[in-house]
């Protein structure tokens, strides 16, 4: 705060009191598991990536047990354009070769996984980084894109090659890391039935993730504050009801559609509850659970 100095009695009474008000939030989430979404803006800044390491060891070392499911698209567009391979994109969904396939898991599978496994070791914790290849983590499917001719009204089929969704999830490997005292980090590439590998959108298993392990939060950290009403304001808490009927409307649109029906996808089948926060605020997981105003859209079941 300005004019108090770091080490002066008001910063460490100021400390105090912060953690003091956090003491109900840590009992209610004590034990449980958290699964956090980490991408978009919050990756490609210094001071956002650290506080985010320091935030999800902090949970870990406060008897929470978080997940992590991580994107990756500006590496990848990066490293595609290096390799002069060029990406179209369907729904905000990469069409992806053989060739480009192999490019993305090695990028999201190896570098950005161990960045962010790196951050959250680099805080105090123990994180260990893996795909949704190991342990049969994500079974997937080929996911498929329908578009509608304007003049003929006829639908075609879209191939969008090796993107797939998440068919199956198998958290077993997931227990036993959290049994060990270890934080999963997981890059979204996940395996066929006859081996294949498909590039899943990391929204979407992340989603998956947190209905199978029927996680207590699922945090969708995005590049927006949450979910905005007509005049702009953030809306604090939907039913899922609620988020339905502002899709019909339109009053939820674009992008945030595809983030919505996945946080209602999660709640359905599992997780308690999703939350969609700016992961552009320093801190936005501890202010979401730490706090009781929260820092984003909740989303339940109704």
């Amino acid at each position: 705060m300005s004019g108090i100095s770091d080490e002066s009695p008001e910063a460490a009474q100021l400390q105090a009191a912060i953690l003091a008000g956090a003491l109900p939030f840590l009992r209610r989430y004590a034990g449980d598991t958290i699964v956090v979404k980490y991408g978009g803006h919050a990756m490609g800044s210094d001071m956002l990536s650290n506080a985010f390491g320091r935030d999800i060891a902090l949970l870990k070392l406060v008897g929470i047990n978080p997940i992590i499911v991580h994107g990756g698209g500006p590496q990848i567009s990066a490293m595609l354009e290096r390799l002069q391979l060029r990406s179209a994109f369907v729904d905000g969904l990469r069409v992806t070769d053989a060739a480009m396939v192999e490019v993305i898991e090695m990028v999201l599978s190896g570098s950005v996984n161990k960045q962010v496994a790196e951050l959250i070791n680099r805080a105090g914790a123990l994180a260990v980084g893996l795909s949704g290849k190991d342990g049969g983590l994500i079974r997937a499917r080929k996911l498929m894109r329908s578009v509608r001719d304007p003049d003929s009204q006829i639908e075609e089929v879209l191939d969008l090659g090796f993107v797939g969704e998440p068919d199956r999830i198998d958290p077993r490997v997931l227990y036993a890391l959290l049994g060990s005292g270890l934080i999963p980090v997981i890059a979204p590439v996940g395996v066929g039935a006859n081996g294949e590998t498909y590039n899943i959108n990391a929204d979407m298993a992340a989603g998956a993730i947190a209905s199978a392990v029927s996680a207590t939060r699922l945090l969708m950290l995005t590049d927006v504050p949450g979910v905005l009403d007509e005049n702009g304001k953030l809306i604090p808490e939907l039913t899922a009801e609620d988020a339905r009927r502002h899709i019909e409307s339109g009053q939820i649109s674009g992008g945030m559609i595809p983030k919505v029906e996945t946080c209602l996808q999660a709640v359905r089948d599992g997780a308690k509850a999703a939350v969609i926060l700016d992961g552009r605020v320093p801190h936005a997981c501890l202010l979401e659970l730490f706090t009781k105003r929260g820092s984003g859209t909740l989303i339940r079941a109704d």
